[in-house]
């Protein structure tokens, strides 16, 4: 072949292959376009002031197509935020739980509305406040019926919270969190407690997830941190993922934004008080401290519908059961779960039910399942796409401007996708 035809040879198999890469990049979601956007957007958030540093890792289609990190991890070390910056994940611990406990209702070991009381008793016969006598002191009515692990899963339980009107000096009387309890002390506590609400009435945010870490100790004969590690963390190679860092100069500081906009750091004895030690409290609905490429690990595994790398964790059903929403339409008081865009809650995952109306709500794909924690953190799983999402930031107050800027880089610009608007 002479040098012509080999040159032209070349061209024409450099054009396919350019056209193809187009091709392949159009049927993606993170473009070229949207890294960009994702640079723009995480860079514009640190230099704007509004957080210190900020990372964040997509995988799509089992492949890593973003990951970049900006800003400081610790400020005032000039520490820069990167992939080895552990950070507290807070509620972000409630999805791992809740895959704990639907491990062992893949082994037939409980059905999702068997009342709780089945395996942990001292929840029989709970009551629940209706108001105050003349003294203020709380008038009781038996509760229309048991507490099941279902309402666990979904928070519907009727725990009461410490802002409750009648019980909650009770509530905060009880202690139930203190982390010198054990998961069994904190149980015998709470059931003590009367209920805000009848279980399955409402969705109230909080102490469902705990008792669902205790549930996986009583049904599983296990403490439950070590059963989160031999069936989830240890399986898919987690080992950054847990309550007490290896190593406490990894753990990224904590800001708090104050109402002038600057950042203020959290002392380091506040903000490390859970992680610094063992305590006999073992949180299953917080705790928790990770990398961002273990809890990719984790989020790649429910994209992969239970299987990551050969080892699978939980069987496809289960996980569609766990993203599917179990809420029904007559639950209308829901505390700040529709700030969350239009959703439903499933078993530990808000739930994506209908496509944004704005551009204030979250973009997001119907069928996406997520959650976020306290700090600001936030992951999600879009099936539909094939594609999970790890942000990681250490901000208080919950920053749902970040989490929508971040999305709002992840999907375009907004689109109305309902026709009769």
């Amino acid at each position: 072949m002479n040098s012509f035809k080999r040159l032209l040879l070349l061209s024409v198999l450099a054009l396919a292959f350019a056209c193809s890469s187009r091709q392949e990049d159009q049927n993606l979601v993170v473009t070229e376009q949207a890294k960009a956007r994702l640079d723009s957007t995480l860079k514009t958030l640190v230099d704007s002031g509004r957080i210190a540093g900020i990372s964040a890792l997509i995988f799509e289609k089992n492949k890593e197509v973003y990951f970049n990190a900006f800003g400081l991890a610790d400020r005032e070390a000039n520490k820069a935020m990167d992939r080895n910056t552990r950070v507290r994940i807070y509620s972000m611990t409630k999805p791992i739980t809740g895959v704990a406990l639907m491990k062992l209702y893949e082994q037939g070991l409980f059905q999702l509305d068997d009342p709780i009381s089945k395996y942990a008793p001292e929840f029989t016969n709970m009551n629940v406040v209706t108001g105050a006598d003349a003294n203020g002191n709380p008038v009781l009515v038996p509760a229309h019926r048991p507490i099941t692990i279902r309402d666990l899963t979904r928070h519907t339980a009727g725990f009461a919270r410490a802002e409750h009107p009648v019980v909650g000096k009770l509530v905060t009387e009880a202690d139930v969190m203190n982390t010198n309890n054990t998961l069994a002390q904190m149980a015998t506590k709470l059931a003590t407690l009367p209920l805000a609400f009848h279980p399955g009435e409402e969705w109230s945010y909080g102490i469902c997830v705990d008792v669902q870490a205790y549930l996986v100790e009583r049904i599983s004969g296990k403490p439950f941190d070590q059963f989160v590690k031999e069936n989830i963390t240890g399986p898919l190679a987690m080992s950054s993922t847990k309550y007490v860092p290896e190593d406490m100069s990894l753990l990224a500081a904590m800001y708090v934004r104050k109402e002038d906009g600057s950042l203020d750091r959290i002392a380091d004895s506040l903000a490390n008080s859970f992680n610094e030690k063992a305590w006999p409290l073992k949180p299953g609905g917080y705790g928790l401290t990770s990398n961002i490429d273990d809890y990719m690990r984790f989020a790649r595994m429910l994209v992969n519908e239970g299987t990551l790398e050969n080892t699978t964790i939980l069987k496809p059903e289960t996980v569609k059961l766990m993203a599917t929403n179990h809420l029904a339409d007559s639950v209308t008081e829901r505390m700040w779960l529709p700030s969350k865009g239009q959703v439903g809650f499933g078993i530990d995952f808000a739930v994506r039910l209908k496509p944004p109306v704005n551009e204030e709500e979250h973009a997001g794909i119907v069928g996406e399942f997520f959650w976020d924690g306290a700090a600001s953190t936030l992951f999600w799983v879009d099936p539909q796409n094939e594609l999970a999402a790890v942000l990681f930031v250490q901000i208080f107050p919950f920053d749902n401007t970040v989490h929508n800027a971040f999305r709002r880089a992840v999907y375009g610009p907004f689109k109305n996708q309902n026709p009769s608007m």
